[in-house]
């Protein structure tokens, strides 16, 4: 039979199977760098590890790592794949609790990039200001967040316990028994590169820096490819999901938030999306706010996603850290956004740095840099001067 379907439809299903391909194909990949990360760690040695583990036993250096190590990878979802391996890690492991911080950390590092894009605005004043009021009510809102939660789990352990509890009760879904034909398949695409670094190292623990650097590289590259897939597949439908849905309500936002960061992998595309809208007066303050901290509820994913590729005696840590990370942001909701005047404060902040930023462009400049780089920089140099 002669096929009848319009060259047109033909090519947009090719595209369409070309493009699902090409997601499993970086799933894999992604899969298959967390699983290397694990198996990196545990051949660089209890001494090395310890060092690391020391510094985050201070919850403040911990957050201030989270948060540098995002701001310079520009991305919390490595940072957040990148913890999840290490307290999964097979030997060593890294204490749940140290890992919390650092979790809170990556919300606040990750709200640096689209910050920056709102940089690009400083052109117009009004337009500027939109945007950058936009951009940084973000930050305030995890600020706020972390400094109600940080001292809570400090002194009650809120978010892991519930996290434990929350996976002890789904225990038959992680990975401690994990034994499939896709951890046997992510184990064969190591192979390969584990060779490698014994070939060219003897020492186990050259071996395992080598295995943490091209896992690492595994995990950034396969994230940056599914975002610009994703993306692609999706840019042309979120600008009008965005101006059809807001302003409906507010738990129709948070949601749409959340749906478009899962639909991208990337709380940031979200986020940055939102800037230029309303630095061209499309979207008011009010109407982006709920889609942002909705954007943090949608990053989580990436974290339970990496979980997958996680097993052995420790698997069950690296879900509960993915669980901290998910009730992290939902307590954040439902502890400041249901009270109006908590609510409002991430808004009146933003647009007072707004105003002064406008004034003077250098304390847009000096926000960004100080408190996303210098600060943190400075202040785990400074522990590791006084120890």
């Amino acid at each position: 039979m002669k096929d009848t379907l319009p060259p047109e439809y033909r090519a947009t299903w090719v595209g369409s199977v070309g493009q699902a391909v090409t997601l499993l194909v970086l799933l894999f990949v992604f899969l298959m760098g967390v699983q290397g990360l694990g198996d990196g760690f545990r051949l660089l040695g209890r001494d090395l590890l310890d060092a690391f583990f020391i510094t985050t036993e201070n919850p403040f250096m911990a957050l201030m790592v989270g948060i540098l190590a995002t701001t310079l990878v520009q991305s919390s979802s490595v940072t957040t794949v990148m913890v999840v391996g290490l307290v999964a890690a097979p030997e060593n492991p890294l204490p749940v609790a140290n890992a919390v911080p650092m979790i809170m950390g990556a919300n606040i590092g990750t709200t640096v990039t689209n910050t920056v894009v709102s940089l690009a605005h400083m052109g117009r004043r009004e337009e500027f200001f939109r945007a950058f009021s936009v951009a940084t009510c973000h930050d305030f809102f995890n600020f706020i967040t972390v400094a109600v939660l940080l001292p809570l789990e400090i002194t009650t352990g809120y978010l892991r316990r519930t996290a434990v509890a929350l996976a002890s009760t789904f225990g038959g879904v992680s990975g401690v028994t994990y034994e499939n034909p896709l951890k046997n398949a992510l184990k064969a695409g190591l192979e390969p590169l584990k060779s490698l670094a014994g070939t060219l190292f003897e020492a186990e623990q050259a071996q395992g820096v080598l295995l943490v650097l091209i896992s690492g590289l595994f995990i950034f590259g396969a994230l940056l490819l599914l975002v610009r897939v994703m993306r692609a597949a999706t840019q042309s439908s979120i600008e009008v999901f965005i101006t059809r849905f807001l302003g409906r309500s507010a738990l129709v936002s948070i949601l749409l938030g959340a749906v478009l960061t899962v639909m991208v992998q990337s709380s940031s595309i979200t986020t940055s999306l939102l800037v230029p809208l309303a630095g061209a007066g499309l979207l008011t303050l009010e109407q982006a706010f709920p889609v942002t901290i909705g954007a943090n509820v949608g990053t989580t994913v990436t974290a339970l996603l990496a979980t997958l590729a996680v097993s052995g005696a420790n698997a069950h840590a690296g879900v509960e850290i993915a669980l901290v990370h998910l009730l992290f942001n939902l307590s954040g909701i439902a502890l400041i956004y249901p009270v109006p005047f908590i609510r409002r404060l991430p808004l009146v902040a933003a647009r007072s740095l707004a105003r002064a930023a406008v004034e003077s462009r250098k304390w847009a400049l000096l926000y960004v840099l100080g408190l996303f780089y210098g600060l943190p920089a400075i202040l785990v140099v400074l522990n590791k001067f006084f120890e």
